[in-house]
């Protein structure tokens, strides 16, 4: 009978996390192999262009260089309260006596046992934990980087250089992109309290809006553009040719 209770959440569950850590070990390969071709890649690639530019020309740019990272600084830290917040809201309902851990079961698929709940919210709360603590090291690596993109040149063989900054600045918006994915992969698992339906529908519909917003589609059609004009080339002039002979 608790095998009846809970297959659901024992094969939906872990198929919707598969399908979404799958979906992502792709874009990290392609972002390794084609970082041109997605948003991760090309947005890296300016921002190493956009600190050399900062740092070269200090003197013009440096109040620009830091508004833009004050910015992103508030991004982060609106992430992480959010996040803490949410977390202090669940361990208020689980050292709680309300009826809200106890959902209806006439109106909820899976099961509803004490353990299954437990490990419901407790698995939401160690999602959110982790995206805080990504935040909060974003946070860190973004501010260092607002110190050093204002230094005066050094000497040759200096230790902070451009390529130093980036990679300060690059390991910052990394712990921030994965700190986002925990917090979206933290809806499904909101969604899980009324059943582990909702969570497998939840994650499939999510993968393809993260991959309309992770993939670069303008580069794909100037690729195909390419081919096609390419392809007309060629029938010009074969028809060239065919127009010659006659």
């Amino acid at each position: 009978m608790e095998w009846r209770k809970c297959y659901l959440d024992v094969i939906l569950v872990p198929l919707g996390f598969l399908i979404c850590m799958g979906y992502h070990v792709w874009l990290w390969n392609k972002v390794r192999t084609q970082p041109l071709s997605t948003v991760i890649g090309t947005n890296a690639r300016g921002r190493r262009f956009w600190v050399a530019a900062m740092m070269k020309d200090n003197e013009k740019k440096n109040i620009l260089a830091v508004q833009t990272l004050r910015n992103t600084i508030m991004g982060c830290t609106l992430m992480a309260t959010t996040s803490i917040l949410l977390c202090t809201g669940l361990a208020a309902v689980l050292s709680s006596t309300y009826s809200i851990k106890k959902p209806l079961n006439d109106t909820v698929y899976g099961a509803h046992g004490e353990f299954m709940m437990a490990l419901k919210y407790v698995s939401l709360l160690l999602i959110l934990l982790f995206s805080f603590m990504c935040h909060s090291l974003a946070i860190r690596f973004i501010n260092q980087v607002n110190f050093l993109v204002n230094c005066p040149p050094e000497p040759t063989n200096g230790i902070v250089t451009p390529e130093y900054v980036s990679e300060l600045l690059e390991r910052g918006f990394t712990l921030n992109t994965v700190g986002n994915r925990l917090f979206y992969a933290a809806l499904p698992l909101l969604l899980w309290i009324f059943g582990p339906v909702l969570v497998f529908l939840c994650f499939v519909t999510m993968v393809p809006v993260l991959y309309n917003l992770d993939i670069v589609l303008m580069a794909e059609k100037k690729v195909w553009g390419k081919g096609n004009e390419n392809e007309k080339g060629i029938v010009n002039i074969g028809n060239d040719h065919a127009c010659e002979s006659v």
